[in-house]
């Protein structure tokens, strides 16, 4: 059996050896919960699973539908004899939802979370040589509050909501590290500057120890060296020669190489690692957003990344390649990673490809919105996972906003809830660890940040002339403003860049009949010149919005019987690809400077 996904799973930082642990793995289901009672930690597992796929999909080969309170994992495998005199470390891209993890029976890590990686170091439980067995429990909630994204908790589909994914769901490896070792190292661009500049969390310190990074092109630009002994995230500065700089772009998506070596006392390198970088900056000028002090207009899909035989796992790395192709097949420049925290390879090949995207977190289902619900908050923890995924795509420069709320609904009152600290809490956290990209407090609806970045809203009105007519006082500064049962929810807008980061939808199948499980926003469409007419009118509204910086169209593919799709779920065109992107193409308003 060919090993599925054996792609290197971090492409940000790359080490050369590693071993990818992917295929067949042992696994039952755990109904009630109760496998640690009755031994299953210990025991032979009634059934076998393909991960990195979850329980639910087809390529895992389980299929299994139903909800599932538990699901165990176990896994034997050789730890390469030539990784002697280097830790071992577990790593395990994301577990959906509870994770425990043991190691011949002892408890390694535990990871609460469905959408950000852990790692296990098993330096004190197995060595190089070694037969290890690896066991996993993942728990699932169905009704307890959890960033759940779109997960569905009834038994099927419905609306916007699809396939559960429960347990493990990205890939499984093992790599070798020596005792003093390089972590993941924030990389910023400097585009005023022409440089990068390098935070390098190290394991620990030694006496002499030192850091050195080399920056190439097609040949090395330049070397830079300094002290590892005294700081423990040494920093550094590569600097660019004028004739080398080159930005990264949507038309030109440049990418450095970086390599880091940690040498030690008596020169030798201890540890290395491959990364890479793109000269890129993102600036905020009145309601304009600049990529390298240019006006781009974004344009983007609603991405939510579900695929129909993997359900979040996308079943190859061509696969996230080619939505990202097909996205800019139609016209689209970028995305909203909706709902998600997309596997790391689809950002990389954004990095690659010059795909603009926005991180956000699977925020619904984490708590009830609103004061009655004020007791269902789980801040700390949602934090916690936020700032997971906002530390591993710190690096990737098609990442140029950040979201980490989607959608909450907070009518103003004379009570501070903990939504309200949440909200805050999210926004000051993200601003903290990256003070390079904007941040957006939530998307639609309860604006209740005032110093947030970006401004904006959802708007599904599917007539054209109506729809231009609630967005026109944008240039009165008095813009559309999403309400909860007509209730006063965001903070007053103060003049950030604006823009509709969710329309259109508009709901095509030409095959359904009554009674067939299917929607859209709005009435559907009759024709294909309806549809045509619709996206080509809501389009315009918004590129010919001289204070508007960008759009979100809803969205990319279909995904079960959501029907709104460019795309069906299988990835085949419903429409004219390039009649959408000739809509697409013409310069907006705001880009006319």
């Amino acid at each position: 059996m060919e090993q599925p996904r054996p792609e290197y799973p971090r492409p940000q930082f790359v080490r050369e050896d590693w071993l990818c642990l992917n295929g067949e793995w042992g696994f039952e289901i755990d109904h009630g919960d109760t496998g640690l009672e009755r031994g299953l930690k210990t025991a032979d597992l009634t059934g076998k699973i393909i991960v990195p796929f979850c329980p639910e999909s087809e390529l895992s080969g389980v299929e299994h539908k139903d909800c599932m309170a538990a699901v165990w994992y176990r896994r034997t495998v050789t730890i390469p004899i030539e990784w002697t005199g280097k830790s071992v470390l577990l790593h395990f891209g994301a577990v959906d939802y509870d994770a425990t993890v043991w190691v011949n029976e002892i408890e390694v890590v535990r990871h609460r979370g469905g959408f950000t990686p852990f790692i296990a170091d098993l330096r004190s439980v197995a060595k190089p040589g070694e037969t290890i067995t690896i066991v996993v429990r993942a728990r699932d909630y169905r009704n307890q509050p959890m960033p759940r994204g779109k997960q569905s908790t009834r038994y099927g589909s419905y609306s916007c909501f699809y396939t559960r994914t429960t347990g493990i769901w990205q890939t499984v490896w093992l790599e070798p590290v020596p005792e003093i070792a390089l972590k993941r190292p924030r990389i910023t661009p400097d585009v005023a500057n022409s440089c990068f500049h390098l935070v390098q969390p190290i394991t620990q310190n030694a006496p002499g120890l030192r850091l050195r990074a080399t920056l190439t092109g097609e040949e090395t630009i330049c070397s830079a060296e300094t002290r590892a002994d005294r700081d423990f995230a040494p920093h550094l500065t590569l600097s660019l020669p004028d004739d080398a700089v080159r930005l990264w772009k949507i038309t030109d998506p440049y990418l450095y190489g970086i390599t880091l070596e940690l040498i030690d006392a008596a020169g030798n390198v201890v540890d290395k690692a491959e990364c890479y970088a793109g000269l890129r900056s993102v600036a905020i000028d009145g309601k304009k957003v600049r990529l390298n002090g240019e006006v781009v207009f974004q344009r983007l899909v609603l991405d939510q990344g579900y695929y129909p035989d993997g359900v979040l796992t996308a079943p190859s790395d061509a696969a996230l390649k080619r939505d990202i192709e097909l996205s800019q097949a139609a016209g689209f420049n970028g995305a909203r990673l909706h709902q998600k925290v997309f596997e790391e390879r689809f950002l990389y090949w954004a990095d690659k490809l010059g795909y603009l995207v926005w991180g956000e977190f699977a925020d619904w289902g984490c708590a009830g919105y609103g004061p009655e619900n004020d007791h269902q908050q789980p801040t700390v923890s949602y934090v916690t996972q936020w700032l997971e995924a906002v530390e591993r795509d710190y690096n990737h420069p098609a990442l140029i906003g950040w979201c980490g709320l989607n959608e909450t609904w907070q009518p103003l009152h004379d009570r501070i809830t903990a939504l309200d600290d949440a909200t805050r809490a999210i926004f000051l956290a993200t601003k903290a660890l990256d003070l390079s990209r904007p941040v957006l407090d939530t998307s639609g609806y309860s604006h209740r940040v005032l110093e947030t970045d970006i401004y904006d809203s959802h708007d599904y009105d599917q007539n054209p002339e109506t729809f231009a007519k609630r967005h026109a006082g944008l240039a009165e500064d008095k813009p559309f403003l999403n309400k909860h049962r007509e209730k006063e929810e965001s903070v007053p807008y103060r003049g950030q860049p604006y823009f509709v980061s969710e329309f259109g939808g508009i709901w095509w199948n030409p095959n359904v009949k009554e009674g067939d499980d299917s929607w859209g926003y709005g009435e559907r469409v009759k024709n294909l010149d309806e549809f045509y007419a619709r996206f080509e009118g809501l389009c315009n509204v918004l590129l010919d919005d001289a204070n508007m910086f960008g759009y979100c169209y809803t969205q990319l593919t279909d995904i079960q019987p959501e029907e709104n799709g460019v795309y069906t779920f299988w990835r085949e065109p419903k429409f004219d690809i390039e009649r959408l992107r000739q809509v697409q193409i013409r310069m907006a308003a705001i880009e006319k400077e």
